[in-house]
């Protein structure tokens, strides 16, 4: 089976050696997304709350550029410096998805790039 490397300005491009998604069949290997603004490459300014929105954002971008959606995720890894943002993270994903929603992890985690505080990544499957 053939790798198709997925990319978009719509999404902050790579900040290292890897790919913003791969696509093997119908599977889509999203690569972990971070709240940087894809215009400027910096972190969204703002709370938790707007730093969550802009890694769905981000995460929704390479969903469509793969050709699919963030309603599409099969499986969504959260990781976050500070576990007591995983109530705020169970709000806003309730904006961007609907039921059946994807499986999921949320796993607590001492530091993330540039000192994001939040970072997701996730497995798309499309139709």
């Amino acid at each position: 089976m053939s790798r198709e490397i997925i990319s978009t300005d719509k999404a902050p491009a790579a900040i290292g050696t890897y790919s913003q998604a791969v696509k093997v069949g119908k599977t889509v290997y999203l690569s972990g997304q971070i709240p940087l603004v894809p215009e400027t490459m910096e972190m969204v300014e703002g709370d938790i709350e707007a730093r969550i929105h802009q890694v769905f954002k981000n995460l929704s971008a390479v969903c469509e550029a793969a050709g699919g959606s963030l309603q599409q995720i099969a499986k969504l890894n959260i990781f976050l410096t500070d576990l007591g943002n995983f109530a705020k993270v169970n709000e806003v994903m309730a904006q961007y998805f609907e039921q059946p929603y994807p499986a999921r992890a949320a796993v607590g985690v001492a530091q993330l790039p540039r000192d994001a505080g939040v970072e997701m990544d996730g497995v798309l499957e499309l139709d």
